[in-house]
């Protein structure tokens, strides 16, 4: 089946074919035409996810999904939370905005964090959303090489290394997009199924 997602992320698409397996080959905007940057102007991740998806259904005319996901850091009430790709700038610069958090969290006893993914499925005439979260803890400097974004800063519970130390199927085994895209896939094949 084939299905688009709602990125042109490299990683990010890696990551979630790898959840969904063989039965489903992902399609980027880009492969349909869709060459503008998706608008995500909604103040919550469910009301971004739900713009990106309506947006491309919109354009395509197919069924579609789309995540936001978000760093939600304890100590500095839930920021960066819905902004967290464009934390430190309005573009997607992953180095200054892990910088910026590290600056911000200097001296702070308390780096309890979480991740949370949430997914807009859009097919037919239905949406569908899905939410995977991991909670965890900001290490105070960068390690780990695999991954983007805030992954050589995130610890999850449970674990010792960074998100970044992981290999992928590591990584996608307790993350929260795994988690997110763990739920479509069962929704997927159940419907399937009938």
């Amino acid at each position: 089946m084939k299905i688009v997602f709602a990125t042109n992320n490299a990683h990010k698409l890696a990551e979630v074919q790898a959840v969904l397996g063989d039965a489903y080959e992902l399609v980027t905007p880009r492969m349909c035409g869709v060459e503008e940057e998706i608008p995500e102007n909604q103040p919550t991740l469910e009301g971004n996810a739900s713009e990106k998806s309506h947006y491309l259904r919109a354009r395509t005319g197919l069924d579609c999904f789309a995540d936001d996901t978000g760093l939600e850091v304890e100590a500095l009430d839930g920021a960066p939370g819905v902004h967290s790709a464009r934390y430190a700038s309005d573009g997607h610069d992953f180095a200054a905005n892990n910088r910026l958090l590290l600056r911000n969290l200097e001296g702070v006893a308390n780096r309890r964090a979480r991740f949370r993914t949430v997914i807009s499925l859009l097919v037919g005439d239905e949406e569908h959303l899905f939410e995977g979260v991991v909670e965890g803890r900001i290490v105070e400097r960068e390690s780990g090489a695999e991954g983007f974004g805030y992954d050589p800063l995130f610890v999850p519970d449970g674990c010792d290394r960074t998100f970044a130390e992981m290999s992928p199927d590591e990584k996608n085994a307790v993350s929260h997009r795994g988690r997110a895209v763990r739920k479509l896939a069962a929704f997927l094949r159940a419907r399937g199924e009938k």
